[in-house]
């Protein structure tokens, strides 16, 4: 079968990576592709905001599947063009999409369904959302959250009044977000650990594919601005059998089931963030992906071949049987250029890469790599994700870091304490 993988970063060096042991190097493909994704597949350029040159490179190249890693793509419909061309696609239409593009239409649908969540106000206007900040109804801490897009960063949790009233005045008014901050949606804050849910859609039902930690703030402790993420740890130990199974009751399926109901059956990824609070699992968010760096720490744990279930997913026929995980551990680190998150460095020299490969239970994902005249080069924020291996955390933790320390570039930033929540929990 001839894939294609739509995507550069991580996430889709993991995707490539997973496939490459099951699908031929000649009929494997990529775009726009990446350093490490060169090694493992061929590549080709198209445009990720054109869904019609999309199309186009998969009629070229008689694509058979294609999957789609970021979330660009699925705003912009790539799905449905995909599906009036008769072509199969892992991922959602447009419509079903907007659980992640609209955190306003993803809480109104929550709502709707009956989806445990935080409870909301969505603001169109300045004067709402100061309205809203004021009357304290939903109490402080506060999260005021871009409606749109906005790479991981839309996200912030004002302490009073005054920081609520800057955040709004940041996103709507000085436009921080771009068209992203038109709106925002202010919403109670929940406490608990943050847990990753990822299940795998045909339309009608869900597979779980596996559970994670992720690790949003640059520095460690969990201090400073939020990130795409930092890191990454699976499976969490916070999940076990029963608690996986409540949230498939009561978030998954009827997330499934609405999104048929409403006209748009979801097929595809479907990233459930989860706040595990006092009185149950809570929604944070969506990704209609999957998650980075999460991507990179719980592929390798499917513990059976991924394309037939990613076939299943696009054809609407999901097997029946529970998808089974291996029986390990996997710590993810990621290595960020200087200046990240609000800047990046480019161009900066990078050595080492090579070496930490080679050491045992390490695999090293690329994401913001370049070369330029044979030089393995920075080229964004979240530079490379270094995973390490093991049967339990302590040494999955241990040959991640061992990996690290072998790499370097000028202004390289990462945090120390990935993997040690789980640990302690």
């Amino acid at each position: 079968m001839k894939v294609l993988v739509i995507g550069g970063g991580g996430r889709e060096h993991a995707l490539v990576s997973r496939l490459a042991a099951e699908v031929d190097p000649l009929d494997l493909w990529v775009t726009p592709g990446n350093p490490g994704t060169a090694r493992l597949a061929r590549t080709a350029l198209a445009p990720l905001d054109r869904p019609d040159a999309l199309v186009e490179l998969a009629d070229r190249e008689r694509i058979e599947l294609t999957i789609v890693g970021p979330e660009l793509p699925l705003s912009v419909g790539v799905a449905d063009v995909f599906a009036r061309a008769g072509r199969l696609l892992v991922g959602p239409s447009q419509a079903a999409a907007r659980l992640e593009t609209s955190k306003a239409f993803a809480k109104a649908f929550m709502h709707r369904h009956g989806v445990p969540t935080a409870r909301f106000r969505s603001c169109t206007s300045a004067d709402q959302a100061l309205a809203t900040a004021r009357s304290a109804e939903l109490g402080y801490p506060l999260v005021l959250k871009a409606d749109g897009l906005a790479a991981g960063k839309g996200v912030v949790i004002a302490g009073d009044r005054q920081e609520a009233e800057m955040a709004i005045h940041d996103a709507m008014i000085a436009k921080r977000f771009g068209a992203s901050g038109a709106s925002l949606v202010l919403e109670e804050c929940l406490t608990g650990p943050e847990v990753s849910f990822f299940v795998i859609c045909d339309g009608t039902r869900a597979v779980p594919i596996g559970t994670a930690q992720d690790h949003k703030r640059i520095f460690n402790d969990d201090r400073g601005p939020n990130t795409g993420g930092m890191g990454a740890f699976a499976p969490s130990p916070l999940v076990d059998a029963p608690l996986a199974d409540l949230v498939m009751r009561r978030i998954v399926d009827p997330v499934l089931r609405g999104m048929a109901a409403e006209g748009c059956p979801y097929r595809g990824f479907l990233y459930v963030g989860l706040m595990l609070t006092a009185t149950g699992p809570q929604v944070i968010e969506f990704n209609v992906r999957l998650g980075d760096p999460e991507a990179q720490v719980i592929l390798s744990l499917i513990g059976e071949p991924l394309l037939p279930l990613l076939v299943g997913a696009a054809r609407g026929n999901l097997p029946d049987a529970p998808v089974r995980l291996e029986p390990q551990v996997r710590v993810g680190v990621v290595i960020a250029s200087r200046g990240y998150p609000e800047s990046s460095e480019s161009d900066q020299p990078i050595t080492g890469v090579e070496a930490a490969e080679h050491l045992d239970g390490v695999s090293v994902f690329h994401a913001g790599t370049a070369h330029r005249a044979g030089q393995l080069v920075t080229a964004g924020g979240r530079v490379l994700t270094v995973v390490g291996h093991g049967r339990d955390y302590t040494t999955a933790i241990a040959r991640a870091y061992a990996a690290v320390e072998r790499i370097s570039f000028d202004g390289m930033q990462y945090r120390r304490d990935i993997g040690k929540k789980a640990i302690s929990a």
